[in-house]
This record gives C-alpha cells, structure tokens and sequence, in this order.
C-alpha cells in the first residue's frame, strides 16, 4: 500500500531513491534533512539507497507497476536525490505516469535537468516545496527507440536489451554520446569529482573527442517531412530541456511542455569552426554557424553509416546506427 493512517487521515508514503554517492558522498546529508521533516510533518516515508546502475530503475519499476487489488487513482510520491543518471532510471523504470508524482533534489555534477527550472539553491528550501504536495508543473519526456542495436559496443554485460529507453532532458547521437561514454568508463568524471572540479569532467573529454572521433554520414527525418543530411555527421542531440553536457545550452528556446523537440545537430565542419562553435554552444550563441543545424519535431529518425554512441540523459548503453525518438508532452508531474 502507498498510504498511511496518521492522525485519523490517510497520508501518501513518500518514497525517496537516494543515491549515497552523489556530491562526493553527501546524498546521505541531504537524505537526513528529508527525513527529519518527514518526522516534524508526521509524513510517512521509505527510503531505498541505490546500490549500482540499474538499481533506481529496478526499485521504480516494482513500485509503480499495477498490483492486483491496488487502487489505480491512488498517487504515488517518488523523491528523486542523485544526478542526471539517477533521475534518467527513475524516468526510464516509471510505468504509469498519471500516478506518479516526482520531486527533484539535485546532488549531480551536472544538473541539467534543473538549469532551467526555478528550483530553490538551499536544499532545504527544496525539500519543503516537495512535502507541499503540491504538483506545481508537467514536463515533456522523450523516448529513444533502438531501431537497430550493435550489441558488440554495449556497455552492459547483460544481453537482454531494451529497445526501448526514456530520457527527461536530451538523447544524443555521436560527439555528445561518446563524450559521455567516455566520462563513465574512464576515471576523469571520479577524479575530477573528488577534487570539486566535476564541471569540468566533459569540457577536457570534449576537446579529445573532437580530435579523433569518427564523422560518419547522417540522414535527419522528421514526422512532418523535415530532412538534413550530413556528409561526416558530429552529433545530433534531440533536445527537450535547454542545457545537457553540464551546462551547454545546445537548445536556449526549448519548451518544457510543448511536445517538441529541438533538435540540434551539427556536421560538415572543420576543426578550426567546431572549435569556435563549441564556446559560444556553452553560452546558447551557436545558432547560424556554418555546419549547425536546427529544427523541431514531435518524432525524429536519424540513420547513420556507421554505429555511434547512444546517450539518454548522459546515460550510454550501446552503439546503434538507427534510432528514432518520440516527444511525450507533459507526461511527468512535478512536485518540486
């Protein structure tokens, strides 16, 4: 059950996915703040720490699935506290959205989700907003299908693939996805992280990245016949939030809640002009460049010649060559 009798009424559980880790290991500070509150509210609560990937997903996916007998109208509370990468399996293992009720405690390195929402700085100030209760927002969510997955470049040990995954602020195809990649198979993201400089995590990945990644051709096809063909592809990220990367505003008009994606790609380009776009990327001033392309769309497929790293909120499975991905406007309730 989700519900509990507290003072002669019923009261939604809250159910918190902390991931001890985040902020060099101050998800656990963070958690203490929420629990104290729960206790001064009398609100109840569990809490589940996650334990590695795939855990949060798992957890989420248990929880909300239907159970015979249950209530189907009855709300369910989910506390998110970690990363981009947290928050991506709790989207990624949701199975029905009209029930569930989310807030969003940012303990990540990047944050992107959050960059162009008004959440309050103190996490305290936060963690009240959420215990309102209050559903204050609906956002778009996306989905990636994998129309063709090369599971010989997967980072998953397990073979049994969905092919299918969420994302709540950008997938990526190419430069972005390997970047990515990059920065959680290497040591760069941890080290970085324990010297409080994890910001700069995909800036240093992003310059190796540019130098020696392949630039295979690119076909762009969109729902309303839209097309873009790219000769030696860089990367194209469909985007529903403005920023991804830590704090790369690839897509400064972005509706939240407007069932469309921006997407940006880029391609065509020597060194030299990648280099100057990828500054003024940071600052959302890339629009008009030679080689930047962008459009909106509400279903996108991009084709490309040879298998590149997919990404979805930062997180990277597999490489694939095919994928087309579908906005889902105002799919996700905010509590925060």
């Amino acid at each position: 059950m989700n519900k509990s009798f507290i003072s002669g009424a019923y009261e939604i559980m809250f159910y918190c996915i902390v991931n001890p880790s985040a902020r060099s290991g101050n998800g656990k500070n963070i958690y203490n703040i929420f629990e104290e509150k729960c206790k001064t509210l009398g609100k109840p609560y569990k809490v589940v720490f996650t334990k590695g990937p795939g855990h949060a997903m798992s957890v989420v996916k248990k929880l909300t699935e239907k159970k015979i007998g249950e209530d189907s109208s009855e709300p369910i509370n989910i506390v998110v506290m970690g990363g981009d990468g947290t928050l991506n399996e709790v989207i990624s293992g949701i199975q029905d959205f009209d029930r569930v009720r989310l807030g969003v405690v940012p303990l990540g390195s990047g944050n992107d989700f959050v960059r162009d929402l008004d959440f309050p700085k103190n996490p305290e100030d936060l963690i009240d907003r959420i215990l309102k209760e209050e559903v204050v927002r609906k956002l778009d969510i996306g989905n990636v299908h994998y129309d063709h997955m090369t599971k010989t470049f997967s980072r998953l040990h397990d073979e049994r693939i969905a092919s299918d995954r969420r994302f709540d602020v950008s997938a990526g195809i190419g430069f972005d996805a390997a970047v990515c990649e990059e920065a959680l198979s290497s040591n760069t993201k941890n080290f970085l992280n324990r010297l409080g400089l994890g910001k700069l995590t995909y800036g240093s990945i992003a310059i190796r990245q540019i130098l020696h990644a392949d630039q295979p051709s690119c076909d762009i096809e969109t729902d309303d016949n839209q097309h873009i063909h790219i000769d030696h592809l860089i990367f194209a990220a469909a985007m529903i939030h403005h920023y991804e990367g830590g704090g790369f505003k690839f897509a400064p008009d972005a509706d939240l809640q407007d069932g469309y994606f921006d997407l940006i790609a880029g391609g065509d380009m020597s060194t030299f002009r990648i280099f100057k776009a990828l500054p003024l990327a940071f600052f959302g001033k890339h629009y008009g460049q030679k080689g930047i392309h962008h459009i909106r769309a509400k279903e996108i497929k991009i084709r490309t010649a040879l298998p590149l790293w997919v990404h979805t909120d930062g997180e990277v499975l597999l490489k694939s060559d095919a994928i087309t991905l579908t906005c889902l406007q105002q799919k996700l309730s905010l509590l925060s």
